[in-house]
């Protein structure tokens, strides 16, 4: 059997697959199509200190190669998180990782903190990076406020800190370092890309919110760019990576390129069961290639140009 334990900082996973934040519900509504015990770990929907109704709709749009989502972190809060689906995550058997969301620094710090204090819970992923709301998400833009708001993080919690990180930079080594420098375990890599979709006959956009963020195929090949990118440039900085992963080859191209663990996302949408399938395809394709454990291709990929 293929040894697919991965280590990202402080947080061991028995397997690199996971599921993506805003594409698995509360966990417990896939429950019936995915054998949750089996995956490397699952990362349930945003959760913000109070609760959000989200985006006025229509707040999806699916393109040729992906999917547009103007969503707006719709969710009922920390406090219901905490009441009402913790106790569910607790027994699903795998690790559980809550994504959070602050309208500044405090409110990060003040989330983490509380949730730092439940039992249950792996680690903590801070959505920095969501294209689709303001209120002081576009700190994920600033390497400074990046750094400072993971340090923050760090001291008021003891669960390991991943940095969700966007795409909607120049560049993303630049905040990527600040992250790894004030104590992050792992950055995730990437959050959608800001696109729109127009009705050109109503000369008006598709979305409510006129534009979304992008997911799926079309943003693959960025997603593996960007994780090339900051793999060479921090090496020892643990990479999730999340981006049109849909099968075992998308994930196994992520692994490659410097990844240590992957994200499903989009593809749960037409295939509940993607992060499931995904999971079996890794073992089939390292057994068949003759790879006894999967940190060995981990960061593997060289550079045609020497």
């Amino acid at each position: 059997m293929v040894d697919l334990r991965v280590d990202l900082g402080r947080l061991s996973l028995e397997n690199p697959v996971l599921t993506a934040s805003g594409t698995f519900g509360y966990v417990r509504e896939m429950a019936g199509f995915v054998r949750l015990e089996r995956l490397g770990g699952v990362v349930p929907k945003t959760v913000t200190q109070r609760p959000r109704a989200g985006n006025p709709t229509p707040r999806t749009v699916e393109t040729r190669a992906g999917l547009l989502n103007a969503i707006g972190l719709d969710n009922d809060g920390l406090d219901h998180f905490r009441e009402h689906h913790l106790p569910y995550l607790r027994t699903v058997g795998t690790a559980v990782i809550a994504n959070i969301a602050g309208e500044d620094e405090d409110q990060f710090v003040a989330m983490a903190e509380a949730l730092g204090g439940e039992p249950g819970l792996a680690a903590v992923e801070l959505n920095v990076s969501c294209p689709n709301v303001s209120h002081g998400l576009d700190l994920g833009i600033d390497a400074r406020a990046v750094g400072r708001l993971v340090r923050r993080v760090r001291e008021a919690c003891p669960l390991p800190v991943i940095a969700k990180l966007t795409p909607n930079v120049t560049d993303v080594v630049a905040i990527a370092a600040a992250a790894a420098e004030a104590g992050a375990d792992a950055v995730t890599l990437i959050n959608t890309v800001r696109g729109m979709a127009v009705d050109w006959r109503r000369r008006r956009p598709i979305l409510a919110n006129d534009v979304g963020g992008l997911s799926g195929p079309a943003i693959k090949p960025i997603a593996l760019r960007i994780v090339w990118d900051v793999a060479r440039a921090l090496p020892s900085l643990p990479i999730i990576a999340v981006g049109g992963i849909a099968d075992a080859d998308d994930a196994l191209e992520f692994l490659v390129a410097g990844a240590s663990a992957v994200q499903v996302g989009t593809a749960t949408f037409y295939n509940p069961a993607a992060a499931e399938a995904v999971l079996d395809g890794i073992i089939r394709k390292l057994d068949e290639a003759g790879v006894a454990s999967v940190a060995e291709i981990i960061g593997s990929l060289r550079s045609n140009r020497g």
